[in-house]
């Protein structure tokens, strides 16, 4: 009866201990630099937003916080390579939200699953899409560029960051709701959508931000943008569901995730940091020059958008039976 009773307080410590050393671990953290995977190419919004935010990050963890850009199918090499990496909080993921929620619905093969094998961190910037043209398209306005587009059928191309991404879907939403044709070329990052669409190589484009700057040196031309409501950045500047396509919202949510597994106090303390990191101004002003909002919410809230996002893509995704290989 003594062996039992000993071993019985002997297991109870190794529990006891086992239950302990996670917040200590966790306290410990971090302890190295950390690395912030981009799943999109240089010069594109999530980059943009992830280079702002990654020294605030560094300074409020002193840890040095790296950015590696891995961008390629629509998202989904990055976003696998932090699916499959340690799930020790050192390998996080800047994302759009569409290679979270929307590339299950069109990619048929992909090596990991968003839902199950990452997991939401904090929501960092509700991104807008901006309808730009090359100054060579002779339109000033919405209107314009239907009738120019529906004129010469066939003869326009956008860009996108790639196959189911918001400024992808935004070009899709249009064609359908203007009844025009266009051919969608896609890309591995806003940022070489872009200058295709300065170089002429494309007509025109939903741009997630990146843009905006050429706009005001007049090598692009800004006819509406693509959002339920206006962007508090350019307020005179109407959606395109005022402008004659009612409904029209293609915008989305960027966030940060982690390895499905990452200690709950690490995702808790990376929640918090971030969304103090939001509110500074080097980082809110950085999210602001891409036209787009601060995204400071809970991770429920986060959690919930993801849903929703889902459901309102979901049907056009199906409706234009969008399938990638």
């Amino acid at each position: 009866m003594k062996l039992i009773n000993t071993k019985r307080r002997l297991g109870l410590a190794l529990l006891a201990s086992l239950l302990c050393s996670t917040p200590a671990w966790a306290q410990s953290w971090p302890a190295k630099p950390i690395r912030l995977v981009v799943n999109f190419a240089p010069g594109g919004a999530a980059d943009v937003i992830a280079r702002a935010l990654g020294p605030q990050l560094s300074q409020a963890l002193k840890q040095p916080v790296v950015i590696d850009n891995k961008p390629g199918a629509g998202g989904n090499i990055g976003s696998g390579e932090v699916a499959k990496a340690p799930n020790d909080g050192y390998t996080l993921l800047m994302s759009s939200g569409g290679a979270i929620t929307i590339n299950p619905l069109i990619y048929n093969k992909m090596s990991f699953d968003p839902e199950k094998d990452l997991v939401p961190v904090a929501a960092v910037s509700r991104v807008l899409v901006y309808l730009e043209t090359n100054p060579s398209v002779p339109a000033n306005n919405l209107r314009e560029f239907i009738a120019y587009a529906r004129a010469n059928p066939g003869k326009l191309s956008f860009g996108s960051p790639g196959q189911g991404s918001s400024p992808h879907l935004a070009g899709e939403m249009l064609k359908r709701m203007a009844k025009i044709e266009a051919a969608h070329v896609p890309y591995k990052g806003a940022g070489p959508a872009l200058t295709d669409v300065l170089g002429g190589q494309l007509q025109f484009w939903f741009d997630p931000g990146p843009g905006l700057k050429h706009v005001k040196e007049g090598r692009l031309k800004l006819l509406g943008v693509g959002s339920g409501n206006r962007s508090p950045q350019y307020p005179d500047l109407p959606t395109l569901s005022e402008s004659g396509l009612p409904g029209f919202d293609a915008d989305s949510l960027f966030g940060i995730y982690a390895p499905t597994g990452t200690p709950p106090a690490v995702v808790a303390r990376l929640h918090d940091e971030i969304n103090k990191a939001l509110q500074l101004p080097a980082v809110a002003d950085a999210i602001k020059a891409l036209g787009a909002e601060p995204a400071v919410m809970s991770r429920e809230e986060f959690i919930e958008r993801h849903a929703k996002e889902r459901e309102r893509f979901g049907g056009l995704v199906k409706e234009l039976g969008l399938k990638v290989d």
